[in-house]
């Protein structure tokens, strides 16, 4: 099976008998009561049901819905269950500021606002009510003043699925938001499920999931990357299924050991969160064949970690870079043998190569345009037939991003001679005399002791490191011989993980820590492709 009408992929997978078990970390936010265990034939019932309550609500054809909620997989339940009805789900982040959550939702002017009483209460706090830009409110734990609560719209059945052409909006994500406002994307059918999501629901050797695997995923499920994994991974229909929705070691441990993974997906951010798991004797990642990363590389210490944890013969981490505009645009393949031992030059900037068949790459000058030679650094651009519709409320910037037929991607970096791809800094982070990204994968590996380093590039001056470490605390004399041989650096601002300011996938906000720590914004780069 392929999927394709995501209003109706429940349903036709369990009418196809699929026995993929479901279990949770917690219960969701959509089913407070409905427990942590899951057939697929009750997920295709509680989307049948989360669409009444949305239809009740106010939900119809051709409406936007927007879902802000705590992190869960009930995010793409909800946005099925919107697809059902006609209308246009928009997921989006809870992570986001209430400031920023008010901008997206002026652009969007949603019919439907589905959220929680807590949301609501931490966006009225800040003068942002979400009420003002949205139609109706449905908060999923009860009432609250301007919203309504599932017992208020909860008996309705559900219309009839309703189709829609496979080129008009099917559902609405934003971007990681790094650099700023995030970016509100649009994709289709066809973009998002017909190009990306029936690629990837094919049994590929090795790579590909199996009917006796246990799948372990710990993402940002108002992402668009999950949306996509929802419509591969049902189709291919692993025998179970582990959704955590926090990053938080001490409840996905027992999860995890009562139910081994042999595939695990993740975040960048939350594989160094469980990275203590790694260490214990009867780790819960000793199964695991296959690791699976996207949003942001992975630093040499973390890959090394889980996959010395793997008790299997020869497990592999795919790597995979690529934008909420266009899906992945390369993979890279890690195994024990190729990465290269602790304290050599790091090596986890190579992106791998551009997808066989779907993708090309072309690096040009940044000021010009035109494009260099292999091996020369230069903007990335990139061609994919599931590039996004558009941006909504920012047809200028979206245009501003196209190159003829080619993407602006924003990221600096190197494609070889042998096809291969480097990526070097974000246009907007670069520095003007080393690779921050490649700099900070150096430093990690020198320092086991930080769980992440980030250089934060300023006009005129030399980059700022902040080291973040369990602690708060560093050695001196530990700084002074990680940074021997490397161009200068300021003094290292040492922070623990809470003190960063992140996005929902768990990457650092420049920008916003830039300002934090300096009171400044401004950076080397133009910030002309953000």
């Amino acid at each position: 099976m392929k999927p394709h009408d995501m209003g109706v992929l429940f349903d036709q997978c369990a009418e196809r008998g699929t026995a993929t078990r479901v279990r949770l970390d917690r219960p969701f936010d959509l089913a407070p009561d409905g427990g942590t265990d899951y057939t697929v034939d009750a997920l295709a019932a509680l989307v049948e049901d989360a669409a009444g309550l949305l239809a009740a609500a106010g939900a119809g054809r051709g409406d936007r819905v927007a879902i802000v909620k705590d992190n869960h997989w009930d995010y793409d339940l909800l946005a099925c269950a919107a697809v059902r009805l006609g209308a246009v789900p928009a997921q989006l982040s809870a992570h986001l500021p209430p400031a920023t959550l008010a901008v997206l939702l002026h652009r969007l002017r949603p019919a439907l606002l589905v959220t929680t009483r807590a949301l609501l209460e931490r966006c009225r706090r800040a003068d942002r009510d979400p009420a003002r830009t949205t139609g109706a409110v449905l908060a999923l734990d009860g009432p609250a003043p301007g919203a309504l609560g599932p017992d208020d719209v909860r008996g309705r059945p559900a219309p009839g699925p309703r189709r829609r052409h496979d080129d008009a909006p099917l559902v609405i994500n934003h971007t990681s938001g790094t650099t700023g406002v995030p970016k509100l994307v649009v994709h289709s059918t066809r973009t998002i499920i017909g190009k990306l999501a029936r690629f990837e629901a094919v049994r590929y050797p090795r790579v590909g999931l199996r009917r006796d695997d246990v799948l372990a995923n710990a993402s940002s499920f108002a992402h668009g990357r999950t949306f996509c994994w929802t419509a591969s991974v049902l189709c291919l229909a692993p025998r179970a299924l582990t959704v955590l929705s926090r990053p938080d070691p001490h409840s996905a441990d027992p999860l995890l050991r009562a139910h081994p993974p042999t595939v695990v997906e993740a975040l960048p951010a939350t594989y160094v969160r469980l990275r203590p798991l790694t260490r214990r004797l009867d780790n819960a990642f000793r199964d695991v064949r296959l690791f699976v990363s996207t949003y942001d590389a992975v630093h040499p210490p973390t890959l090394r970690a889980y996959l010395r944890a793997s008790a299997h013969r020869a497990p592999v981490w795919m790597q995979g870079w690529g934008q909420t505009e266009t899906g992945p645009l390369t993979f890279r393949f890690h195994t024990r043998r190729s990465l290269r031992p602790p304290g050599a030059d790091a090596d986890a900037r190579g992106l791998g190569r551009p997808v066989p068949g779907r993708t090309r790459l072309r690096v040009v000058d940044p000021d010009t345009l035109r494009p260099l030679p292999r091996g020369r650094p230069g903007l990335l651009l990139a061609r994919t037939p599931a590039r996004a519709l558009g941006y909504v409320g920012e047809d200028d910037r979206w245009e501003a991003k196209r190159v003829g037929r080619w993407w602006s991607t924003g990221d600096l970096g190197v494609h070889h001679r042998d096809g291969s791809v480097e990526l070097l800094d974000r246009e907007v982070d670069r520095a003007q005399r080393l690779s921050c990204l490649r700099t900070e994968d150096l430093l990690e590996d020198r320092l086991p002791e930080a769980l992440e380093v980030v250089l934060l590039a300023r006009p005129g001056e030399a980059p700022l490191p902040v080291v973040v470490t369990e602690d708060g605390a560093l050695d001196a004399g530990r700084w002074r011989g990680a940074v021997a041989g490397l161009p200068p650096l300021q003094p290292p601002m040492v922070l623990t993980w809470p003190q960063l300011p992140r996005t929902g996938t768990g990457k650092v906000r420049r920008t916003a820590l830039l300002r934090q720590l300096t009171g400044r914004t401004d950076t080397c780069g133009s910030g002309r492709w953000t």
